[in-house]
């Protein structure tokens, strides 16, 4: 036996030598540790930086690239179709096949704000613009129905003159009834006022902080007494900043719709560690790790990312598109993909949390309600802040 150990024991050894890694013959040039391969196994830092030849930094980008759209097309449609498949995938250690989660959402964010703006701009393509008819501006009847009659004729002249798509005539009959609709309830202010013995009620198109005056730098400034005077000097000075922008953008509504966009992307990163916590408070007894539910954030709203996007894509392709059998199959789809983000949501959190239906489905309402109010909360504060930066 001793005999047969020792003849049989030149392989394993052979394999380990194999195994071992051997020195290169190069030195790491931050800390000086001879090489064992492509990076230094002290410090970590790698061989091949970016002064060498453009080609050789080419290729790297390409291989990069490359991993990164095999893998894409392997998480793309779990994304889509499997709900909780990936964050499932995830915790069993099948990560690399994979794209990470936090890149995942980072990518598909990026191209579903770009894809936003695309399909705006695309819906808006044979849309009729016409500036603020001033019909809450207007002090008699008279003046009112003057307004609305300009208005609408300045519709039907700029329609009759265009070939629109279905989609934009029917935004553009809506425009038509909303005007009316406000030349009507204009009216009834005026003749409730009159009835009353009042002067007409006026429509101020300035910001206000209590009251009826209008904000003004000097007359009529902005004060709060707890704050000390420069932190008043410097809200009243952010309050002129936002007037003027309300101004720009009651002439140029692709502003609002810019400064939405950039603030949705912001809001979202913020909220996702919040609704991780939300998670974790209410799967307290389950003892997952915070992380856990970080990840299964993440996947959520990397799928209502995906998801927005593919809306987008179809309300751009309604919007340029002029056949009518075309209108239909694109309609239908949204409105599948509308239903499908909160069922996705739903059997999500029943497949990752492995809870009755009964509590997933008590916890989801209440979840979804929260998240709700923080994501209404958060967009109209960094709208806000952006109208304030436009």
């Amino acid at each position: 036996m001793t005999n047969e150990t020792t003849a049989l024991s030149p392989e394993p050894d052979r394999i380990a030598n194999a195994a071992t890694p051997k020195p290169t013959g190069a030195i790491c040039s931050n800390c000086g540790t001879p090489l064992l391969g492509e990076h230094c196994y002290h410090c970590g830092q790698p061989v091949k930086g970016l002064v060498r030849r453009f080609s050789s930094v080419l290729g790297d980008v390409a291989d990069t690239l490359f991993e990164i759209d095999t893998r894409l097309t392997r998480t793309v449609a779990p994304l889509l179709l499997r709900p909780g498949f990936l964050s499932l995938e995830y915790f069993a250690g099948r990560r690399v096949r994979y794209v990470s989660p936090v890149r995942l959402f980072f990518f598909v964010s990026v191209v579903a704000f770009f894809v936003a703006q695309w399909s705006f701009d695309q819906s808006n393509t044979q849309a009729v613009q016409f500036d603020d008819n001033g019909i809450n501006k207007a002090m008699t009847v008279a003046a009112v129905e003057q307004e609305r009659d300009a208005a609408l004729h300045a519709i039907d002249a700029s329609t009759a003159a265009i070939a629109v798509a279905p989609d934009v005539a029917r935004d553009i009959a809506k425009a038509g009834a909303k005007i009316r609709a406000q030349a009507d309830a204009r009216i009834a202010e005026l003749n409730a006022a009159q009835k009353q013995g009042k002067p007409p009620p006026k429509h101020l198109d300035k910001l206000t902080f209590g009251g009826d005056t209008p904000w003004d730098p000097v007359k009529n400034p902005f004060r709060f007494s707890a704050l000390p005077a420069f932190a008043n000097g410097w809200l009243n000075q952010m309050a002129g900043r936002a007037q003027d922008n309300l101004a720009r953008v009651q002439h140029d509504q692709r502003l609002l719709w810019d400064a939405w966009l950039s603030a949705v992307p912001s809001t979202l990163f913020l909220l996702l560690p919040l609704f991780a916590v939300l998670l974790k408070i209410a799967y307290a007894f389950k003892r997952r790790l915070y992380m856990e539910h970080f990840i299964v954030a993440l996947h959520s709203h990397a799928f209502l990312c995906f998801a927005l996007l593919l809306v987008l894509v179809l309300n751009g392709l309604a919007g340029v598109t002029t056949s009518p059998w075309m209108h239909a199959p694109l309609e239908w789809a949204k409105v599948a993909l509308i239903v499908w983000m909160p069922l996705y949501l739903l059997l999500m959190q029943k497949r990752v949390y492995q809870q009755g239906w009964i509590m997933t489905m008590i916890k989801y309402g209440v979840l979804a309600m929260i998240y709700l109010v923080l994501l209404s909360f958060g967009a109209a504060i960094s709208l806000l802040v952006k109208l304030v930066w436009l």
